[in-house]
């Protein structure tokens, strides 16, 4: 694979940071070169396959843990259920509230529990029940490989909507959030703070789950326009190291490699982000997110129809 083509894959996929690790550690350390326009060999019976109309569907996890390794028994910050068609160059990405009150392990739950309860499988065994999709990969990710792309590429524009000031002293490690409202651009340690703020400390501003997502599906916009400029692209390499350490999958290798051929198709304009609708309830003393089952079944249908299970 020519360097050229390998860059504007690896930075086409920053949004969806999960899809590194696994094409960065394949391409980079395992697998042999692969030339744009090849046909690869991935049959069990040795023949060649055409990948022209390769989609994947993937389930991205955030957790708020120091590392991806030690997020065992953690519950998920950031939920979002991910397709890329190679085909047409659409994305489609759908925000799952992390307070969606859902069936987990049989009992109703918040879906972020999911994960700590039974890691990414369960996760993913989770948001299959509920959303009735084909879904077998995932991607987990922590804060920290977000903090070191924006710092690499020198900051990420952001409209900062209002004073963003938040303390707490008990999180580990601390969490100090002071961003000034207005256009603005922000190194890693800002981004994780405009990603991360949910209200001040009194309450009076901020966001609701929804309004929180909906800043996230910005950032990510933002994030993406601003790494693929070409000032941008040739600084992405160099961060093999933060990608294999922050970022964990279970995308084969193979199928990486099939899509790698076609990810010249990838327009990051035609993006399509929803969040699951719904509206936040207190059950007793417990805030939940109570999701509209018709209005879901909708989206997912016309985001994801592909892989709607019968």
């Amino acid at each position: 694979m020519r360097k050229k083509f390998l860059i504007a894959f690896i930075a086409s996929f920053i949004g969806f940071t999960i899809l590194y690790s696994t094409v960065l550690n394949s391409l980079f350390f395992k697998e042999p070169a692969v030339a744009s326009g090849d046909i690869i060999d991935v049959d069990e019976d040795g023949e060649d396959e055409d990948i022209g109309n390769e989609k994947l569907l993937f389930l991205v996890m955030g957790v708020d843990a120091k590392s991806v390794k030690q997020s065992k028994g953690t519950r998920t910050d950031t939920l979002m259920l991910a397709s890329v068609d190679f085909d047409t160059g659409e994305i489609n990405i759908l925000s799952i509230p992390r307070d969606t009150r859902l069936s987990v392990k049989g009992k109703l739950d918040k879906v972020n529990a999911a994960h700590a309860y039974g890691g990414p499988e369960l996760s993913i065994e989770t948001i299959k029940d509920f959303l009735a999709v084909d879904l077998e990969y995932y991607v987990k990710l922590d804060y920290q490989i977000v903090q070191d792309v924006v710092d690499a590429i020198g900051g990420v524009e952001i409209e900062v909507p209002f004073l963003m000031s938040y303390k707490d002293p008990t999180a580990d490690p601390p969490l100090n959030i002071y961003l000034e409202p207005g256009l603005q651009t922000l190194n890693g340690k800002q981004s994780h703070d405009f990603l991360r703020f949910r209200n001040n400390n009194s309450y009076t501003v901020g966001y609701d789950d929804v309004g929180r997502i909906k800043s996230q599906q910005y950032f990510v916009k933002e994030l993406v326009k601003q790494t693929l400029k070409p000032k941008n692209v040739v600084k992405i390499p160099s961060l093999i190291k933060t990608y294999y350490e922050n970022v964990e999958t279970n995308i084969p290798i193979t199928k990486m490699l099939k899509a790698a051929t076609s990810v010249g198709k990838i327009d990051i304009e035609n993006m399509n982000t929803e969040t699951v609708p719904g509206q936040g309830q207190y059950i007793g003393p417990v805030s939940y997110y109570i999701y509209e089952r018709e209005a879901t079944n909708t989206i997912v249908e016309e985001m994801f129809g592909d892989f709607v299970l019968d």
